[in-house]
């Protein structure tokens, strides 16, 4: 039989896993806020129907900035990997002594926190090619010359 510590800690992995994917997103719109810098947030983008659907729908939650091609780059690269600071508590926690191997339950909620504390692969593309993203808005927001065909 399946120990009850071991369902807890399976649930807590599930929610904070949970929690965090929806926390990773509002830290990058939280930066793109404070940069002034448009965006969009999407909760379960292209999912299917149903409850199956709905839960194994990746991703759960994206950010969409909208940039004009004038903001600086490092406001950009900020945003993108500021899913770092979700790691600031655990830490915490961990310095304080609240995550040990005797706590396996927390131990377990903090690993799925920090699992969503990571950027993504396409975080750390922004974060590299940023520049590239604004020129090209900047190119495409120019008004070219009138004509009169």
């Amino acid at each position: 039989m399946i120990d009850a510590n071991v369902v807890v800690a399976g649930c807590a992995l599930v929610l904070a896993v949970a929690v965090g994917l929806v926390a990773h997103e509002w830290t990058h719109a939280a930066v793109l806020r404070l940069a002034r810098v448009e965006y969009s947030v999407s909760y379960f983008p292209g999912r299917s129907d149903g409850i199956l659907g709905l839960l194994v729908a990746r991703p759960w939650a994206v950010v969409s900035p909208r940039p004009t091609g004038s903001e600086s780059p490092w406001a950009l690269r900020l945003a993108a990997l500021a899913p770092f600071v979700l790691a600031v508590p655990v830490f915490g926690l961990a310095g304080a002594g609240y995550v040990t191997t005797e706590t396996p339950i927390v131990a377990t909620a903090a690993i799925g926190w920090l699992a969503c504390a990571l950027p993504s692969p396409q975080d750390f593309s922004v974060a590299f090619h940023v520049h590239r993203l604004l020129e090209e808005t900047a190119e495409s927001n120019t008004v070219g010359p009138a004509r009169a065909d």
